[in-house]
């Protein structure tokens, strides 16, 4: 029994073969499955995750026909002529003790390509295309494919399969009343919309046989009008498991859904709740999901009872190592996941390969090029302890580099220092975390408070010096811009100066929206998760279908007026996955947002704005500049001239929007062409 995590280690016995931990990995679309020779990127992806100890891993969605894919040519298994690149997969996995799961997923509506089929002929706002509706013929073919789709995955070697029921696909657009509209046997009374996921897992476990794990996906909780009520997922999930379902997973909310289920706003574990509505219903393992990133919530989970098992995909992406750096308690190495999407998901849905803003070593384990180490070591200056010169510093230090980290400040962080005083977003704090005793780790030399300048760098006998000196506020050409009543976004977040009652922030980036959600917060006196499902309106007590409520109301504490200067859709160009939220909350909470706004002059009335051609006046008490930055990188001729080579990484070498995906990505990429990568 582990000392610390003594539920998240105990092995779960499945009867024909046992699991060595609690830990299932989550199904995760990567991009690299769309690839000609992605199945070798996978492998060496999926055998990293397998080395650091995890129970069972899903891959991203499989279809089990051309018309299931999610985008055209996209991942499929339905020919045997496919399975030996499967093989690649289960294979390298097997190799290192692990256990896979295919994922079986049918887009339906969801799909992203003309050949789109569903229960009804009804388009989902999130797709291009209205689906083909399917005839009974359809349908039973379909059933088919799903077994013929696990039989091969069989065959390909791997331990299971998990066929996706949940978040708004095929199988869920049949459950649901949103969505089939039919009149035969596969619609209108809950037996006839529960007939084809039953029937599915009939043909899955037909076909695949008793010794094979398959996890049916439930949507546990649709969060859409016209979901599933509570009483009909009770019953589905009785039903599968007497169709032959090992497990049952939690599926929660569908793509459409218009509520935050799993980004760095919603608390962790905010979910559990709805998995544990079934423990003590079924004779099965019931897994739950969403939000848990760390050992000790998941210990935790397991602990009171709301699972059987804790699933966690992201986390993963993150760090790899997580199951055995908890094993060996060393939880506090543990690379955080900090749910900002920014790397993995909004990069699938920019058709690009998922990474890792925390890692970007992520879905590049098997297309890595290592350089070979470093003949000598060299004594190496970062300047700035931000994102981008922690990345580099830990990474230099690693390969045997002497290492000094300057940084003016009394702490690590940089930008970090205030993304993680904004409510929603404290993960970051876990970010610095890592950092500091990878510092530790890795003899990275941390000169705290100490402004460094050229001179003092060349003093002391540096050879290569790395700016991360990061930006500073740009300083827009306003009448007026010196009046008392103008903060800078440094000057809230930072310094804390006091703020008044109406506020105008003039820039509508990332910072802008950060700034208004930080000045917005209604500063919640119950718990998060309580709180959070008041702001979002999801029910608790599942009384109406999909679990939805009526949102409260928040009490804000000051009004705002969001500003930007150029046309179109205020913070359209935040995250795919997340700006919506964003700016979801923002709406909620009572905030202007406004574009087209040219900005005139200020003084003791307030900011005098012309907005697409109307003059007026915002009688604010402050006006808080969020209008863009400027590199900071005045070292870098002086070190030049006298033959240093200097490299600029993050807000030293771009400015633009502060980024620290790039920022970290741009540090790790720096050290791997300085030497051979160190894992931790």
């Amino acid at each position: 029994m582990h000392p610390t995590y003594p539920n998240l280690f105990r092995p779960l016995d499945l009867g024909f073969t046992t699991l060595k931990n609690r830990v299932l990995m989550g199904s995760m679309h990567t991009g690299l499955e769309e690839h000609k020779d992605g199945m070798k990127a996978l492998a060496a992806y999926f055998a990293e995750r397998a080395r650091g100890g995890i129970g069972l891993m899903v891959t991203g969605g499989i279809s089990p026909n051309r018309q299931g894919w999610l985008i055209p040519f996209g991942a499929k298994l339905s020919a045997r002529s496919e399975v030996a690149h499967h093989r690649t997969v289960t294979s390298a996995v097997h190799a290192e003790d692990g256990k896979i799961c295919m994922q079986i997923l049918h887009a339906g509506r969801y799909a992203a390509h003309p050949l789109l089929v569903a229960p009804s002929a009804i388009r989902a706002h999130i797709s291009p295309f209205k689906p083909w509706e399917m005839s009974g013929r359809l349908v039973k073919a379909t059933i088919d494919d799903f077994g013929t789709c696990a039989a091969l995955a069989r065959d390909a070697g791997y331990d299971g399969v998990e066929i996706m029921g949940s978040e708004g696909y095929l199988i869920n657009q049949f459950i649901a009343p949103r969505t089939n509209k039919r009149t035969d046997d596969w619609g209108g009374s809950f037996e006839n919309r529960m007939r084809f996921p039953l029937e599915v897992m009939r043909r899955v476990r037909e076909k695949a046989g008793k010794d094979f794990i398959v996890i049916f996906r439930v949507s546990m909780l649709d969060l859409v009008e016209e979901g599933s009520s509570w009483e009909e997922v009770e019953q589905l999930a009785l039903a599968l498991e007497a169709a032959g379902a090992t497990m049952l997973n939690t599926g929660i909310g569908w793509h459409e859904a218009r509520i935050p289920t799993i980004a760095t706003m919603v608390p962790r574990g905010a979910y559990a709740w709805v998995t544990q509505r079934l423990m003590g219903k079924l004779r099965i393992p019931l897994i739950t999901t969403n939000r848990i990133n760390t050992p000790e919530k998941a210990e935790e989970i397991l602990r009171e009872g709301y699972a059987d098992m804790v699933s966690m995909a992201r986390p993963l992406l993150a760090d790899p190592y997580f199951m055995k750096k908890a094993e060996e308690s060393r939880a506090e190495y543990i690379n955080t996941c900090i749910a900002c999407n920014q790397a993995c998901l909004d990069h699938i849905f920019q058709r690009k390969d998922a990474s890792c803003l925390v890692n970007p070593r992520a879905c590049k384990e098997g297309t890595l090029s290592v350089p070979p180490p470093p003949a000598t070591s060299q004594k190496i200056a970062v300047v700035g302890a931000g994102p981008a010169g922690l990345s580099a510093s830990t990474e230099l230090a690693a390969l045997g580099h002497e290492v000094h980290l300057f940084e003016a400040s009394n702490e690590i962080g940089g930008q970090f220092n205030m993304a993680k005083r904004i409510p929603g977003k404290e993960e970051f704090y876990e970010t610095l975390r890592y950092f500091g005793k990878m510092i530790e780790k890795n003899g990275v030399h941390l000169h705290l408070n100490t402004r460094v300048d050229a001179d003092f760098l060349i003093q002391q006998g540096f050879q290569e010096v790395v700016l991360a000196t990061g930006v500073s506020p740009r300083v827009p050409q306003i009448e007026g811009i010196e009046h008392p009543k103008v903060l800078s976004y440094i000057d809230v977040l930072l310094h804390n100066k006091p703020v008044g009652k109406k506020v105008a922030v003039i820039g509508a980036g990332g910072i802008g929206f950060d700034v208004s959600v930080f000045l917005t917060d209604p500063g919640h006196e119950q718990a998060p998760v309580e709180a959070y499902r008041e702001e979002w309106g999801i029910d608790a007590q599942y009384r109406q279908r999909g679990g939805l409520m009526p949102a409260v109301k928040e009490q804000v504490p000051r009004e705002v007026w969001l500003l930007q200067r150029s046309k179109g859709k205020v913070g359209d160009r935040l995250g795919k996955t997340t700006g919506w939220a964003h700016r979801l909350t923002l709406k909620n909470r009572g905030v202007r947002m406004w574009s087209e706004v040219q900005y005139d002059k200020i003084d003791d009335a307030g900011l005098h704005i012309t907005v697409k051609g109307q003059a007026q006046v915002l009688e604010v008490d402050n006006i808080v500049v969020c209008a863009g930055q400027h590199s900071l990188r005045a070292l870098q001729e002086p070190l030049q001239a006298v033959g240093i080579p200097v490299h600029l990484i993050g807000g030293a070498k771009e400015a633009g929007e502060l980024d620290a995906k790039r920022a970290i990505e741009e540090g790790w990429a720096l050290a791997m062409r300085a030497g051979v990568f160190a894992k931790n």
